[in-house]
């Protein structure tokens, strides 16, 4: 089971709020991290991050913001973040995007929930379960109907890709 299957929206500040107290009541806190996203311009969707807890590479196949996803990561002790930024500087990666992210993660049955708020970037709530090929399309529709108890739809993928493309023009001067 390697395939990400999600759903995310853009949420306002006001529901992201009222979310993170629902969850809160109603769900299992996984944890609270920030995290720093390295993404490098490659063919691949290739990053490191480092967070509270450790330091990974990681790569997702398919086109960003599909519906499902094969993930490979590799964690690593997080004072290596360092080291992996110049690894992939010296391999002649360059820096695309930064993000710095506040997470608060939960499990809300079988599902992860993720509320995020990215500096410059908003407010997102995203739930994910891992599954196989022959599940995620069902996956989907189960994850779509949650968001929508929740009083969220998903945001369309034109939506994402328009934001992604301004933050990635302009990140710099957004955090």
């Amino acid at each position: 089971m390697n395939i990400e299957t999600e759903v995310r929206s853009f949420i306002s500040k006001e529901k992201f709020d009222k979310l993170l107290d629902f969850f809160k009541q109603n769900a299992e806190l996984i944890k609270e991290d920030s995290q720093e996203t390295s993404y490098f311009d490659c063919d691949e969707d290739l990053r490191i991050q480092k967070n509270d807890f450790f330091a990974k590479i990681w790569m997702k196949k398919g086109k960003l913001h599909d519906d499902s996803r094969e993930e490979i990561e590799i964690k690593f002790d997080k004072s290596e973040f360092e080291n992996l930024e110049k690894l992939f500087l010296a391999l002649k990666y360059n820096t695309e995007i930064k993000w710095f992210r506040k997470r608060s993660q939960f499990k809300w049955d079988d599902i992860t929930v993720c509320l995020d708020y990215t500096k410059g970037y908003g407010h997102i709530i995203e739930l994910e379960k891992m599954c196989t090929e022959e599940t995620k399309e069902r996956e989907f529709e189960i994850l779509k109907q949650k968001l929508q108890s929740l009083g969220v739809n998903i945001s369309s993928k034109e939506e994402f890709n328009q934001k992604f493309q301004y933050y990635k023009e302009n990140w710099r001067s957004l955090i």
